[in-house]
């Protein structure tokens, strides 16, 4: 019973590929020795890296509909590679029929290999697939080295097929280093092919 049970497990998520991410390569070949050299660090523990990838997208206007929840559950996750958790009303606000511990968002917190994947998607495929796109802002830095993005649609990611869509839904992205300036998380997210507006 136990080895069905195992081998029911091992068939439903996918194999992760073999070697190291393309993006964790990069930065440890080309960006760190950049970075060393830009701001002068004296060992390699002080260079800034990525720590952690969050996504989140909202469910406002479909928090009563369970199939709906369910649709972008299985939509997020198939653009993350790992499922997403919910996120609770903490209080309740009765202008927006809002009652406390209602599923109000949804949200993925990815690192290490998915994150390096999930990055180097986000900048190779789907930004470059925005209508229009001339590139994001350089200016939505916290302060502190962590970097936020809003995406519009689902639809830029290639695994989202559009006859399946319920509704076009964003999302927003944040990108958290352990960069202790924005210039230094701007440096090193631009090294890393984040393509900033010129």
């Amino acid at each position: 019973m136990a080895d069905k049970k195992t081998a029911k497990k091992a068939t439903a998520t996918p194999a992760a590929p073999a070697g190291p991410s393309r993006v964790r390569v990069q930065y440890e070949t080309e960006v760190v020795p950049y970075l060393m050299k830009k701001f002068g660090y004296t060992t390699v523990m002080q260079v800034p890296k990525i720590e952690k990838i969050v996504i989140n997208t909202g469910l406002g206007d479909i928090k009563d509909n369970q199939k709906s929840m369910q649709t972008v559950e299985k939509e997020l996750a198939l653009i993350t590679g790992q499922k997403p958790i919910y996120r609770k009303a903490t209080k309740s606000v009765a202008n927006f029929k809002l009652r406390e511990g209602m599923n109000i968002g949804l949200k993925v917190t990815l690192r290490g290999r998915r994150m390096y994947d999930f990055y180097d998607k986000l900048v190779s495929i789907a930004l470059p697939r925005v209508r229009d796109f001339r590139g994001v802002s350089d200016k939505a830095f916290d302060g502190r080295g962590n970097y936020a993005l809003g995406l519009k649609e689902q639809l830029i990611f290639p695994e989202i097929t559009y006859d399946q869509v319920e509704k076009i839904r964003g999302m927003d992205v944040v990108i958290v280093t352990t960069a202790n300036t924005d210039e230094e998380a701007r440096e090193l997210l631009k090294a890393l092919g984040m393509p900033f507006k010129k």
